[in-house]
Formats: structure tokens, C-alpha cells, sequence
């Protein structure tokens, strides 16, 4: 080898090159291999190694392996995936399936009377529907982390695929069951999309920037009741009660399409797969780990006391301001705009603060918010006005804590979404077992107080599971972020 060649390789080759270069090629350049190993002092990034060691070897017996499969066989990491148009296509696109998906779980909460009518059932059994939504939550539990092995677009495809089958089957089919059961699908469809998304971001979006990302992506929570649920109001006035599920599942199946040719493959490599845990060993690991126990007691706390209001909210209006059906869903418009406002908020400022300083400061404006319920209860636009600061502040606070979430167990993100998520339905679930009582004994005074006191407890779990802990991203994230 000439000292030219030497001296950049010295520069530039990995370890992993030296390595495959001194086992493959004639012992008498082994010498050279030798040395340059017992010398090389760092190594590039794989940025510095596509320029520099492909004119390093291009004349050189030493070449450096080309192919995706021999560069994967001897741990060379691949280049980043992303354009940065195709980068906002995806993510855009993405918003867009988020935009259906979410108007698919929620449509039948404001309906719910008309789904009864339709199916000639009563409104508790059609309420039962809506219960078993919140199961799916937990369901995610056992699918979700299969991304973590399968890969994340793989997941993303089939959670759209089993929403639109279930919307499909819930149009074709009008009777109580199988709506039952295509809504019970459009659930699980969801519960496997969103840990797989998240963990997606996670995965090509350095921690720094990925609060924006995050927040863009979470506003389509806020448009589906801005946008999608009267969208589904006119398509039922028009058409009917079934039309909603023939047009969720049409579109969806087109959403499918597009998010797939869009989307690069992202299956974990062969070098890689042996680092994953075990399915069960992963789910048994978020209950070790101090920071996932921290970040699941945290949404586990938030959720129920926010369901502790939510479930009372409207009776509560009803009661205190003697409002109709039509004002009640004026009251849902303002709840809709504060979650847009919080996921604008988080897209803006999150990544510039700090995520956990940002969660910090919105859990306390929301405990300090649920308080301030009662004295704001006065008149109808003080009421409506304590209602957009709880919301806003805790959408901020949510949404801010998905960003960092995606960060603590970087080798098995969808499963500690799973983890993150399930515990979130689960707390929904018992907050809405608790707010009707607690309504019943002492009113709005005694909800707030109690999910001030339930938030407060969250935060706790927040702080003292991720003391001491920081960011330490293990993959490289796609150069296309730069360009936003």
C-alpha cells in the first residue's frame, strides 16, 4: 500500500473495514491492517466515510465492500434514508393518516345516539362499543413492539390495513355485532399505528428537533374534532349513518397505498437484531427500568385525572349554565382549538427549552388550572376559559412527554410507546370510573381538587424516575431533518 493511501485510510476507515480487510486479503498486507488498528485513534461517521473511503479504495486491492449486504454483514451503518422532500411528504402524510385515524376512534362519541337509532339498540349498548375502545389501548401491549422486530413501516401498514377492514365490515354489515366489532378493529388499528409512528420519529429524527415533529404530528388530534367529526356530521346528515364507515375505510386503504411508497423500509438489520430483547423480556423491562416505571406512573396519573373531569364536563355546563345540545358542542370547538393550540405550542418551543422542563411547567399549569375550575364556574365564559387553560396546558404537557419517551429505551422505541400508551388508556379508564361518583358527592369543587391532586402525583413519578437520566441517542438520524 502506497503512504498516501495509507495515511487516509488511517483518517477515515472504521474499524469494521480494517477488520474485514485484514481477515479476507493476502497475509502480506496483514502487517499494515496490524498497525493501522493499534493507531487509529477515532473513527468518522458514516457521512465522512461515503466521500472519503470510496476515493480511498478505488485504486487500492483493499476495496471497500459496496454492497448494502456486506456493508450490513461487517457493521458498516447505512446512510440516512431521507430527502428532505420526501422527508415532508412522509411527515405530512402521516399527519394526514393520524387526521383518519382519529376520526375514526372518536366519530362515535358525538353519535352515539344516531348509531343507536340505527342499529335499533339502546344507547348504553352503543356506549359499550365506545368502553371497549379503551381496551384496544392495552392490546397494544402484545402488537405494538413487534415493530421493534418487524420494522416500524411494517406496523404502520397494518395498523391502517385492520382500521380500514374494520370500518369496511362496519358499513357491509349493519348489525349491533359486527359494528361492535369493526369499531373494536378501528381501535386496535390504532393502537398498533401510534407506537409505530412515534417510534419512527424517534428512530430518523434527532432528540434536538423532534419535539417539533411530534407536535406536528399530534395536531391531528385536535383536527379530527376541529375537522373530521363534522365532516362525519355532514356525510351522515347526507347520506346516512353506514356512509362514515364506507368513507373511513376507502380513504384509509388509499392512505395505506401512499404511506407505503412514500415510506422506506426501516427493518431492523441482521447486526442489530440480536441487540433486541425478547417481545415478553421488553414488555418485563419497562417494569425494571427507573424511567419507564417513571414515564408509565406519569401518563398513567395525568390521563385518569383528566378523565376524572372529562366524563362530568358537560353535565357540569349543563347544570351550572343550562346549556343545550348545540352550545355543548360550541364547548367541545373551544376544547378542540386548545389541543391545536397545545400541539402548536409544543412543535414551537419544546425542543428549545428542553422537553422535561416544558412537561414540568405545563403539569403544574394544569393542576393550578383543574383548581381554578370552581372559582372560574361563576359565568359561562369564565368556565369555558378555565376549560381551554386545562387543556391547552395539558395537551402541551403530553405532547412534550411523547418527545421524550421515544428517547428511553432507543432499542425497543414501539414497545415502550406500547408501555407509554397503554397506560394512558388504563388511566383513562379509571378516571372515568371515578368521575361520576365524585361528581355526585361534591360537585366541580371536588372533581378539580381531586385531579389537581392525581396530576401532582404524576409529576412526582415524572421527576424522581428520570433523575439523573439523559438523552443518549444510538442511531443516526436522517440528515433530511437539517432541512427544516
Amino acid at each position: 500500500m502506497n503512504p498516501v493511501a495509507e495515511k487516509r485510510l488511517k483518517a477515515c476507515a472504521p474499524q469494521a473495514v480494517i477488520n474485514h480487510a485484514y481477515k479476507t486479503r493476502k497475509p502480506a498486507h496483514r502487517a499494515t491492517f496490524s498497525l493501522l488498528e493499534q493507531s487509529m485513534s477515532e473513527r468518522t461517521k458514516i457521512s465522512s466515510l461515503g466521500t472519503c473511503c470510496n476515493k480511498t479504495f478505488n485504486n487500492d486491492p483493499f476495496s471497500y465492500p459496496s454492497s448494502k449486504t456486506e456493508q450490513q454483514r461487517i457493521g458498516v451503518p447505512s446512510s440516512p434514508v431521507y430527502s428532505g422532500l420526501r422527508l415532508a411528504s412522509t411527515v405530512c402524510v402521516a399527519m394526514l393518516c393520524r387526521l383518519l385515524i382519529n376520526t375514526a376512534r372518536r366519530f362515535a362519541y358525538p353519535f352515539a345516539p344516531v348509531l343507536s337509532r340505527g342499529l335499533g339498540v339502546s344507547l348504553s349498548a352503543v356506549t359499550l362499543i365506545i368502553s371497549a375502545y379503551q381496551m384496544t389501548g392495552i392490546l397494544g401491549l402484545i402488537f405494538a413492539p413487534l415493530g421493534d422486530r418487524w420494522g416500524y413501516r411494517m406496523m404502520l401498514l397494518t395498523g391502517l390495513g385492520v382500521l380500514s377492514a374494520g370500518m369496511l365490515i362496519g358499513g357491509l354489515f349493519p348489525f349491533y355485532v359486527t359494528v361492535f366489532f369493526g369499531l373494536f378493529l378501528a381501535g386496535l388499528g390504532k393502537s398498533i399505528f401510534d407506537p409505530a409512528l412515534q417510534a419512527h420519529i424517534g428512530k430518523q429524527i434527532s432528540f434536538s428537533k423532534r419535539g417539533m415533529f411530534i407536535g406536528i404530528i399530534e395536531m391531528s388530534w385536535a383536527g379530527s374534532s376541529l375537522l373530521g367529526i363534522p365532516c362525519i356530521g355532514l356525510i351522515i346528515a347526507h347520506f346516512g349513518w353506514r356512509a362514515p364507515f364506507y368513507v373511513l375505510g376507502a380513504i384509509g386503504f388509499l392512505a395505506m397505498v401512499t404511506l407505503g411508497v412514500l415510506m422506506v423500509s426501516d427493518q431492523p438489520k441482521p447486526r442489530s437484531v440480536g441487540k433486541h430483547l425478547h417481545i415478553y423480556r421488553n414488555l418485563l423491562h419497562l417494569v425494571r427500568m427507573q424511567t419507564a416505571r417513571g414515564a408509565i406512573g406519569f401518563v398513567f396519573c395525568i390521563s385518569a385525572a383528566n378523565d376524572n373531569l372529562f366524563v362530568i364536563y358537560g353535565a357540569w355546563l349543563e347544570q351550572s349554565f343550562g346549556l343545550s345540545i348545540v352550545a355543548l358542542s360550541m364547548a367541545t370547538t373551544v376544547i378542540g382549538v386548545a389541543e391545536l393550540s397545545g400541539e402548536a405550542l409544543t412543535a414551537t418551543i419544546a425542543d428549545r427549552f428542553g422537553p422535561l422542563k416544558m412537561i414540568t411547567i405545563g403539569v403544574i399549569l394544569t393542576a393550578f388550572s383543574y383548581l381554578a375550575l370552581p372559582a372560574f364556574g361563576l359565568t359561562l365564559p369564565l368556565a369555558l376559559i378555565a376549560l381551554f387553560f386545562v387543556f391547552i396546558a395539558l395537551e402541551f404537557s403530553i405532547v412534550c412527554s411523547i418527545s421524550l419517551v421515544t428517547e428511553l429505551l432507543p432499542d425497543a422505541r414501539a414497545t415502550m410507546m406500547s408501555g407509554y400508551l397503554a397506560a394512558g388508556s388504563l388511566g383513562r379508564v379509571i378516571g372515568a370510573l371515578m368521575g361520576g361518583p365524585i361528581w355526585m358527592t361534591g360537585g366541580i369543587v371536588a372533581v378539580g381538587c381531586v385531579s389537581a391532586a392525581i396530576t401532582g402525583v404524576g409529576l412526582i413519578f415524572l421527576r424522581k424516575g428520570l433523575s439523573g437520566w439523559k438523552p443518549a441517542e444510538t442511531e443516526q438520524p436522517s440528515k433530511a431533518v437539517t432541512d427544516f
